[in-house]
């Protein structure tokens, strides 16, 4: 596992969220260091999440990911040859868990065609209005996609960027769906979703993958994601 410093971070790396992809790494909230670097919360507090290859590297989270129960889920929505392409561990800390902001996963996992990417979040702990549970517009995976992230070419400062742009949508249109502790929520990779800032007293960990089905599937090359020789992206049955 590798871990970037406060220093590090402050400076902003990348590189360091390019090259996650089939590694463990760890991502600081914001806020939680002075200008120095030093936290300004005690460090197992300070983590956002940690992805993006949890499901390769972790025995434990390996075993979720590939179980029995899972792989049967997948064969029952009707997956010929899934993969996984990427995992996190969101810790969504009490008082300041980051809000994110309203999106759709397939702007940042992007396949050709559309509607072969699935997310899986698997509440490790009660997921409330108060602490952040997801939000979903019902139907709005039906409308296509509105903006991508892509790589921009090696040695690019940044390294990433937008094509299109993320409408303004009206906040009543978005349904909360708190979960207990336990539940699995699966996520379409269009449907537009959200999350609040966590200002509870109580923390909001998942653990969340993502699988493609690979059968005539085409991943973008521009996405900032993409598998390497050390990783490709590993079948989900086995």
């Amino acid at each position: 596992m590798a871990c970037l410093s406060p220093p590090q971070l402050q400076k902003g790396s990348t590189d360091y969220f390019l090259s996650s992809g089939d590694k463990i790494r760890f991502f600081f909230e914001k806020g939680v260091f002075d200008q120095k670097g030093n936290f300004l919360v005690s460090p197992e507090k300070s983590i956002n999440k940690i992805g993006h290859a949890l499901h390769a590297h972790d025995p434990v989270f390996k075993c979720i990911t590939h179980s029995p129960k899972m792989q049967g889920l997948v064969r029952s929505l009707g997956f010929q040859i899934p993969v996984v392409v990427q995992s996190m561990y969101i810790f969504k800390q009490p008082h300041f868990g980051g809000e994110v902001s309203p999106h759709q996963d397939a702007s940042f996992l992007y396949t050709e065609p559309l509607g072969r990417l699935l997310g899986v979040w698997l509440a490790l702990e009660d997921a409330t209005n108060q602490n952040g549970c997801l939000w979903f517009i019902p139907g709005s995976h039906t409308g296509g996609v509105s903006r991508r992230m892509v790589r921009n070419p090696a040695g690019s400062v940044p390294g990433t960027s937008f094509l299109g742009s993320e409408p303004i949508r009206d906040n009543s249109l978005f349904v909360p769906a708190p979960v207990p502790r336990g539940s699995l929520v699966l996520i379409h990779g269009e449907v537009v979703h959200k999350s609040e800032q966590n200002l509870s007293d109580h923390s909001r960990q998942a653990y969340t993958f993502h699988i493609m089905e690979a059968a005539g599937t085409t991943w973008s090359p521009d996405n900032w994601l993409q598998p390497t020789a050390e990783l490709p992206f590993p079948p989900l049955y086995t």
